[in-house]
């Protein structure tokens, strides 16, 4: 090789060094840093409302079998027309899942995937290392339980036309749940990798504005739905 062909090899490779860390400082200036996108704060406001959700779970089941042995009772959580969880614990869509001839109570599957969330947030907050696909399908899941969430609500609004305050409270932890998750997923697992836009939407702090207006959107509809009869 002679002198000429060397030196541009050498140049070559320092052309991709300086390339590769160009990039790498443009992805470490993006990645969101501070306290609130840490894994201790994102895992935490996660375990916290994966907590809630599978505590009225358990208090669910125990309605839906209080009910099974008492048909017709009247739960504590039936404070009139409107809002009254056993008028929706009553309704086919209390009970999507059959199999041989029986019906699962949704709170059921709830015990088993809320316990699932609680476990994913204190391997979060012990900052375990977990394989990509791993928290693909976390979040996934995350997506499930909220798209099924707020189907049920929309059935207790719009079908059904009761509201159980327990599923409202699962609906509102499920909805603060995927909201950690996903700011979890990109500030802490750094997925999807690429994403600069993700990124800065949470260095940005624009995730707490989302998050707000979409909790009041929520609000606001329920009120707008049902806000007389809730008090009457």
């Amino acid at each position: 090789m002679s002198d000429f062909e060397g030196q541009a090899a050498v140049d070559a490779a320092d052309d991709e060094t300086s390339v590769g860390t160009a990039v790498a400082m443009d992805d470490d200036y993006t990645k969101p840093r501070g306290w609130r996108h840490g894994a201790t704060w994102t895992y935490l406001i996660m375990l916290l409302a994966s907590a809630v959700a599978l505590l009225v779970s358990f208090i669910l089941s125990a309605d839906t079998l209080k009910m099974a042995r008492n048909p017709g009772q009247k739960l504590n959580c039936d404070v009139n027309a409107v809002l009254s969880c056993s008028t929706v614990a009553e309704s086919w869509q209390a009970e999507i899942v059959k199999f041989a001839g029986l019906s699962f109570p949704n709170a059921f599957f709830g015990i088993a995937a809320e316990s699932v969330f609680v476990t994913i947030a204190v391997i979060g907050l012990a900052k375990m290392a977990v394989p990509r696909w791993f928290a693909l399908c976390t979040w996934l899941g995350g997506l499930a339980a909220l798209a099924y969430s707020y189907w049920l609500t929309t059935q207790s609004l719009f079908v059904i036309n009761a509201m159980c305050p327990w599923c409202l409270v699962l609906m509102f932890s499920t909805t603060v749940q995927f909201m950690a998750l996903s700011h979890a997923t990109v500030a802490v697992q750094d997925m999807p990798s690429g994403h600069a836009g993700l990124r800065k939407y949470y260095r940005l702090n624009f995730d707490l504005m989302v998050d707000v207006v979409w909790i009041v959107a929520l609000i606001v509809v329920i009120l707008v739905k049902d806000g007389p009869m809730l008090f009457a």
